[in-house]
């Protein structure tokens, strides 16, 4: 499985890139402390035995894709109902996941997220700059439901006796950092949209 550990930049356009890339949404957030000895390829979900089964899946959907590409030239009608096809049953895996570890209404949160990081609202005694935290996100609409391990890197104490907690990833793997890049992407064209 192949990760890829996030640095700070301090180059100006990485900064100016982050930013741009940053939105205000509300998630399903679900939050782990790791302790000191916890292994990065811990998992405190409790979902180890799902993994193979949503590598498979992941792999299977990369090959419809790139033989859709190929189909496309030859057969646009069959194209369109395959697409079709992948679309329906995508989201019927979303459904299923989602059935099968339905979020409260408390997990649901407003957080500013980034494919760097994310920032959360807790109680102020809950964390500490340094710690390591498991980190899922359920993304809506499309309900993907990307994970890391982030460092706590800031906490703002607000008015309201809460705290802001600013993390960045500091492991995370490549699809689901394409999974929160395609999120923003999407979100961003309908906040577009809606103007």
């Amino acid at each position: 499985m192949q990760t890829r550990d996030t640095l700070p930049d301090s180059t100006d356009y990485t900064l100016e890139r982050r930013e741009f890339f940053r939105i205000e949404d509300r998630v399903g957030l679900e939050v782990h402390k790791l302790t000191p000895s916890a292994g990065f390829d811990e998992n405190p979900f409790g979902d180890d035995h799902l993994e193979n089964l949503e590598a498979e899946f992941r792999r299977l959907d990369q090959d419809i894709k790139s033989q859709l590409a190929s189909l496309a030239d030859q057969d646009r009608l069959l194209t369109g109902l395959v697409k079709s096809l992948n679309g329906k049953l995508d989201t019927l895996a979303r459904i299923m996941a989602f059935q099968q570890n339905p979020l409260q209404p408390e997990d649901w949160q407003d957080v500013t997220l980034s494919e760097g990081g994310l920032a959360f609202c807790a109680s102020p005694q809950a964390w500490q700059t340094g710690d390591r935290l498991a980190v899922r996100m359920t993304l809506p609409p499309e309900l993907s439901r990307p994970r890391a391990v982030a460092e706590v890197l800031d906490i703002q104490a607000d008015e309201t006796g809460r705290a802001r907690v600013h993390t960045g990833f500091i492991r995370i793997h490549d699809s689901d950092r394409q999974q929160i890049a395609r999120h923003v992407m999407r979100w961003q064209i309908r906040q577009r949209q809606k103007e």
